[in-house]
This record gives C-alpha cells, structure tokens and sequence, in this order.
C-alpha cells in the first residue's frame, strides 16, 4: 500500500455502518517533487483525479477552504495552506478507496508530490446543519 501514514488499524475501530466526515488538513511543498509546477498544481492533479473515485464510493467534497490564520492555540506546527471536508457514507469506503491500486497507482504519487504534509482526522456528527442524503 502506498499511503504509508493510513491508519488502517485505528479506522477499523470506528463504527463501520455510519457516515464519516474526514477533516483533510494540507500544507503544500514550494515546488512538486517531481518538478511540474508547484506544490499545489501537484494536489489539483491529485483532486482531479480523487473527487470521481470519492463519489464513485457514495462520498462528496462538503467544504475547502483556505487557512488563513491560527486564531486560538499555538501557532507552532499549525500554519496549513489548504482544508478540505469530505463525506464517506462509512469508514469502509474511505478505507476502500484509500488501499486501492487506483489510488495507489494514480492519485496518491500527486499528494506525495504536492503535500509537504498532509493530516486526515476522520469524525462523527455531533451536530450539523449540513444534511447529507
């Protein structure tokens, strides 16, 4: 598998019937590692070709955002670029799209390429005023 920092353990212990929403925190590289244009051209590659496999899973790209500013805490270590909030109907089609050879082969070279880290909470609803059908 070549998401080396998925936490696939962790994840199984997560109710597997129920919507799951991963909180994507990004900061990107000056330039892509593999040297076609920056950091963030690599993660529009990325996106272009993640977002169809995600709705292909029942998912959707909810909110993203950039981040401007630490507004409460320590500002160390939390200056992110970029977030994302993307709905899985459940932990299984997260965990299925992120340990497949597409997204192996095809997507995740991208984020490697772009993302100097990449950080992804996965939570459960406590309120919203989003509705997912």
């Amino acid at each position: 598998m070549g998401v080396d920092l998925l936490n696939v353990r962790g994840l199984e212990e997560l109710d597997h019937d129920g919507p799951v929403v991963m909180v994507n925190l990004m900061r990107f590289r000056e330039r892509s590692l593999d040297g076609d244009g920056s950091g963030w051209d690599a993660y529009l590659r990325y996106s272009a070709l993640t977002v169809p496999m995600i709705k292909a899973r029942g998912g959707t790209l909810l909110w993203t955002g950039d981040a401007k500013a630490v507004a409460l805490g320590q500002q160390d270590g939390n200056q992110w670029d970029y977030l994302a909030l993307v709905y899985y109907p459940t932990v299984t089609a997260f965990i299925d799209m992120m340990t497949s050879k597409d997204y192996e082969q095809r997507c995740d070279p991208h984020r490697t390429n772009g993302c100097a880290e990449h950080v992804i909470i996965a939570t459960e609803e406590a309120y919203s005023k989003f509705k997912i059908p």
